[in-house]
């Protein structure tokens, strides 16, 4: 389903993105996500296309709102039952306890929205949107208030749902963790959608350093092409000379932005002899600190530059890293990503 919508307000927004499966839009907070989803569902006044001009109720849209509003007086059942008001009480009810039945929680029907966990409200309401019968479902922040299990939960459940309905997904969100499950997603940056195509596309290939950052890349530094030879490129950098997969646009004394993703920094194994591809952008350093995250590992290393290192568990325990050892690192120039626009050359 391809969307093409403009707004005035209450933000100047033009996006066009294409909605397939479950399709995550990432963008920071204020940057007109949740006012995207309005104008979609008619409750904000917007042009454009699918369903330019038609009132709310006409839309086939189901949209759950962050908080999910559900009726506090009205049991699960009821709640999901509520878009149904046009069929006998009997074959509401019925309907209903389908749907909770396809989320997961047909025992909670009796329960009210406080009785309810946020994941098992989280729940209720995808029930409630997809009694709607929706051609698109919309969902804002679904995950904000749940815990990391919980939210892996709903996201699971959400892609089962898409797969099994046919039922498209444009889900917004600012955290970049729920856009790697999707199928596919884009970046709303400055007003209009900058990136979209598939997870592995646009984390590994950010089309510029703003969507870079948006999604989690830590380690950016400036540095100048010095020498553009077919596919490859050299940069001088503070981190000495690097090489570089070559870009297009790439030319000789060109100030570039150049970074790496923390989970694909490389620290070499001295016990392992060195791979062709691990030979090039070696740096020598030294472990400053560890952070656990459950089971990852967060590194500290200072070298020509400071780098963040993001190892899983098992990993670390293989390499055996201790605050203050020296160890060496490689940047693979597959893995090395260049922007336009470094600040200035590097000495």
């Amino acid at each position: 389903m391809d969307v093409r919508y403009r707004l005035e307000r209450p933000i100047a927004l033009e996006a066009e993105l294409t909605i397939d499966g479950l399709t995550v839009l990432l963008g920071p907070s204020g940057a007109g996500k949740t006012s995207l989803l309005k104008a979609l569902a008619g409750l904000l006044p917007g042009e454009g296309t699918p369903w330019g001009g038609w009132v709310p109720e006409r839309r086939p849209v189901g949209y759950l709102p962050q908080h999910h509003a559900l009726f506090p007086h009205l049991t699960a059942l009821r709640n999901v039952a509520f878009p149904l008001g046009g069929l006998p009480r009997a074959r509401r009810e019925e309907r209903a306890r389908e749907l909770l039945g396809k989320v997961g929680i047909p025992s909670l029907a009796g329960r009210y929205p406080r009785e309810l966990s946020g994941g098992e409200q989280q729940r209720v309401a995808l029930a409630r949107a997809l009694a709607r019968e929706p051609e698109l479902l919309l969902l804002d922040e679904p995950t904000s208030a749940l815990d990391s299990a919980t939210r892996d939960d709903v996201l699971a459940e959400l892609q089962r749902q898409i797969r099994a309905t046919g039922i498209p997904a444009l889900v917004v969100t600012h955290d970049a963790t729920v856009a790697q499950v999707a199928d596919r997603m884009a970046v709303l940056l400055g007003g209009r959608v900058v990136q979209q195509g598939t997870p592995t596309e646009v984390f590994t290939r950010p089309a510029n350093l703003e969507v870079a950052r948006q999604v989690g890349m830590r380690n950016l530094f400036d540095g100048t092409v010095v020498e553009v030879d077919g596919e490859r490129a050299w940069l001088d950098t503070p981190a000495g000379r690097l090489r570089a997969e070559a870009r297009p646009w790439l030319r000789v004394g060109l100030a570039v932005r150049w970074g790496i993703r923390s989970e694909e920094v490389m620290v070499i194994r001295p016990d392992r002899a060195i791979s062709e591809p691990v030979q090039d952008n070696r740096l020598a350093g030294r472990i400053v600190s560890l952070l656990q995250q459950g089971l990852y590992v967060r590194v500290e290393f200072r070298g020509p530059v400071g780098l963040e290192i993001l190892l899983p568990r098992h990993v670390q325990d293989r390499l055996g890293l201790a605050v203050g050892q020296e160890r060496e690192v490689s940047l693979k120039p597959r893995y090395v990503q260049l922007f336009e626009g470094g600040r200035a050359s590097a000495r």
